[in-house]
């Protein structure tokens, strides 16, 4: 494509100066030349100290880990960057047998092993990023983000604002205590 039919304003928006769509992702290039996309620009938090992060490196790492659900970084206009994070169902279950626990997730927000647990997870997403870019706090949330409730699309993405607005209470808490 070299531009919109009719349109050079939307055409100068879409492609930089030297004729490079925008796509709207971030990338990386290893050393070996490979480009990596590491998110979207549109996906970016700015704290307030004025760092940009980009959270789904950090959000990917973390849902890697097998307790993990769902993990959604939040930060903006705050001084640092933290996370809501939901469990697994079906690990939680396995969890719970192996570490003799009983209760549902809503019941073990605050169970320290618990929450050693989804240290390990964070732990591992932070060595990905710079100290200023970590996740310093969490809260384990006592429900999945689901379809049904609106806070993820059809394919399964967090919708950031619907999620931002369900949680706000426990991301209040997360930055006053």
């Amino acid at each position: 494509m070299v531009g919109y039919w009719n349109n050079e304003k939307a055409t100068e928006e879409a492609f930089t100066e030297d004729g490079f769509y925008r796509t709207g992702d971030l990338g990386a290039l290893d050393d070996d030349g490979f480009l990596s996309v590491t998110g979207r620009k549109k996906e970016i938090i700015v704290t307030a100290g004025g760092k940009n992060v980009a959270p789904a490196v950090l959000e990917d790492r973390i849902r890697a880990h097998a307790l993990v659900s769902q993990c959604m970084v939040v930060g903006d206009n705050r001084k640092f960057i933290a996370a809501l994070v939901t469990i697994d169902p079906e690990s939680f279950d396995q969890w719970k047998s192996d570490n003799g626990k009983t209760g549902d997730i809503a019941d073990l927000t605050e169970d320290p092993d618990l929450n050693a647990a989804v240290q390990e997870a964070v732990d591992h997403a932070n060595q990905a990023v710079s100290k200023a870019e970590a996740i310093k706090k969490f809260r384990i949330l006592p429900s999945d983000f689901t379809e049904e409730s609106g806070q993820l699309t059809a394919s399964l993405k967090v919708k950031r604002h619907v999620v931002s607005k369900s949680w706000s209470r426990e991301i209040e808490e997360i930055y006053n205590v």
